[in-house]
């Protein structure tokens, strides 16, 4: 079987094959240079040219709406998608943005929904605040499953739970229900330390430590606080109460240095006579 060849002599093919050459090298460098983001300046006559074009053909997002935020800004979702109102919609995938979304710190969940030609729905469930960790140096809000969120302050979050210690994030959420059945005893707490990684230690206002035991928290605690409320154990001169062991309870009470008291200046005065 013979090859057909066809050869292009004729001036009107070269012409052809010279003006589609310089056509595609005029489209690439005018890609390059959109891509580079040159001409994307504040005021440029061609910034958005995608979008305008979409805008055009009614491809573009027109109508954005954002549902679902408390404690964050829309731009933080424009930006993580890489839409904005007016932007080019062309080979948007609704699926891939709502994966992208949920894998940010502080989103729980997130649908994206495409409403053709121009509209796009997007609703957000943030993580809600339960907790600050303290870890490593560091300090992170944690939602109740644990996960530190980025992007909130942690100033005005005085009022969390303060849960320190490696891994106290994934128990903070257990150790706090049991303590918030004692309202009275919780409100003593300042902070929780997770000792290796199977028990806590209370850390009270005052300066009181508590062990608390690996298993029967809530058992512990009830005891605690029924002494506490009877006779105001937490209030007296204790620097550890060890629960550790089974039901048993050790109090170690603060050392007093006995210090001679100086007599009162009358009384010094009448000795001399």
């Amino acid at each position: 079987m013979r090859a057909l060849i066809v050869k292009f002599s004729s001036p009107r093919a070269h012409l052809f094959a010279r003006m589609f050459s310089i056509l595609f090298l005029v489209a690439a460098i005018a890609h390059g240079t959109l891509r580079g983001g040159i001409l994307d300046y504040e005021g440029s006559p061609l910034r958005n040219m995608s979008g305008k074009f979409a805008s055009m053909v009614g491809m573009a997002a027109e109508d954005i709406r954002v549902s679902g935020l408390t404690h964050h800004d829309p731009e933080l979702l424009f930006h993580a998608l890489g839409v904005r109102p007016g932007a080019s919609l062309v080979g948007f995938d609704a699926a891939e943005a709502r994966r992208t979304l949920e894998a940010m710190d502080w989103v729980a969940a997130a649908t994206v929904q495409r409403q053709y030609p121009n509209r796009l729905d997007i609703n957000v469930a943030e993580r809600v605040p339960f907790a600050i960790w303290q870890h490593g140096g560091a300090y992170s809000l944690i939602d109740k499953a644990g996960v530190a969120m980025g992007g909130l302050e942690l100033m005005g979050q005085s009022q969390l739970p303060l849960v320190t210690g490696n891994e106290a994030n994934l128990g903070a959420a257990e150790i706090v229900n049991h303590l918030e059945v004692y309202p009275l005893l919780f409100r003593k707490v300042s902070a929780v330390a997770m000792v290796g990684k199977r028990r806590w230690t209370l850390y009270l206002g005052n300066g009181v430590k508590v062990a608390l035991p690996a298993e029967n928290v809530d058992e512990a605690l009830g005891q605690l606080n029924k002494l506490d409320a009877e006779a105001g154990l937490l209030s007296k001169a204790v620097s550890l109460i060890d629960m550790r062991a089974p039901g048993q309870m050790t109090v170690s009470v603060i050392e007093i240095t006995n210090t001679k008291v100086p007599a009162p200046v009358g009384e010094k005065l009448a000795q001399k006579q």
